[in-house]
């Protein structure tokens, strides 16, 4: 068994575009709303400790996990946001959730227990700037018979862009079973996500003796220390598809749109105009079909040496130090 995500773009009318900003905006309260009372609860605390008085005698700390925000947002979301009835309750645990995990990923990094680069105090998320998403963990979560719809709760019946007969036919045969499903802003349209527990069968490489060294191209993609059939060509090399440079007549072209027209100034706070958002999103979709793409290469890569390849061996570089060498 293993975890696997299936996605799928949404094709929404103007009615369910709106309930689900909703939904991603009552999120985003509940995160900003429970940020507010544990900084607010850690100053106190702070304060105290240069007063003289003792551990003891402090202010007692709040919870942070899940169960003990969600808590305390049920027992006065009334008057934190009385408009509550209006959304899901699993926005509201979206954002208290992403709070949750937020501040362990802090408090664990700065006690050593997290490795790795050293995380920040989690920050109020902005109306303009932070990403929009929901995620459904209880209620109606379904894909639809006529493989071209899901079904969540409060929001009903949504169209998808693409057959979703993939994991359809997974949950009909008993060998996926749906844990979360995540809506989520990304590109210019709306995507969903299921998050699946699926049953796999274990298959073999077709060369299973076979070992490979793959190694990080300046000119290529990847270089591999022997010939894949199907993957590499006669050398052993990845071509590097270029996918940015192809996109970079398009990119300057509405780059120079969008610095031509009013946008936003943090310090004057000037508001973008709307001919300048509709340009910015042009310009993101460009940046992120790129992304993308890379996504795509790098998975039919991988696939295709985990398909024929026994062992592959890859080195361990710091590549995006070396990236910041100008040379």
């Amino acid at each position: 068994m293993v975890h696997q995500a299936y996605r799928y773009a949404l094709d929404l009318t103007p009615t369910q575009e709106r309930a689900v900003l909703s939904h991603c905006g009552a999120a985003r309260v509940a995160y900003n709303w429970a940020l507010a009372g544990v900084k607010a609860n850690l100053d106190q605390r702070t304060a105290e400790r240069t007063y003289g008085i003792g551990e003891d005698q402090l202010t007692p700390s709040l919870n942070w996990s899940l169960a003990g925000l969600r808590r305390a947002w049920n027992a006065t979301k009334d008057e934190a946001a009385a408009w509550w009835p209006e959304n899901s309750k699993e926005s509201y645990n979206t954002g208290l959730d992403n709070l949750a995990r937020a501040l362990k990923n802090w408090n664990d990094s700065r006690s050593g227990k997290r490795v790795g680069r050293k995380v920040g105090f989690p920050r109020f998320k902005s109306k303009h700037r932070s990403a929009l998403s929901v995620r459904f963990t209880t209620g109606t979560i379904r894909i639809e018979p006529d493989r071209h719809h899901v079904t969540l709760a409060r929001l009903g019946t949504l169209k998808t862009h693409e057959s979703t007969r993939k994991l359809a036919r997974r949950i009909e045969t008993g060998t996926a079973r749906i844990l979360s499903a995540t809506v989520r802003f990304e590109g210019g349209r709306w995507f969903v996500a299921f998050t699946c527990e699926v049953q796999r069968s274990e298959t073999k490489p077709a060369d299973p003796a076979v070992t490979v060294g793959v190694d990080l191209g300046i000119s290529h993609l990847a270089v591999c220390s022997r010939p894949v059939p199907g993957v590499t060509d006669e050398q052993g090399s990845v071509g590097n598809p270029e996918h940015l440079r192809k996109a970079q007549k398009k990119l300057r072209r509405w780059s120079g749109t969008v610095s031509r027209r009013q946008g936003p100034g943090k310090r004057t706070g000037q508001k973008a105009s709307n001919r300048w958002k509709r340009a910015n999103r042009r310009r993101n979709r460009i940046h992120h079909r790129v992304t993308n793409l890379r996504r795509d290469g790098i998975h039919k890569l991988t696939a295709g040496l985990a398909a024929h390849i026994g062992t592959v061996v890859v080195e361990d570089l710091g590549v995006s130090g070396m990236l910041a060498n100008r040379k």
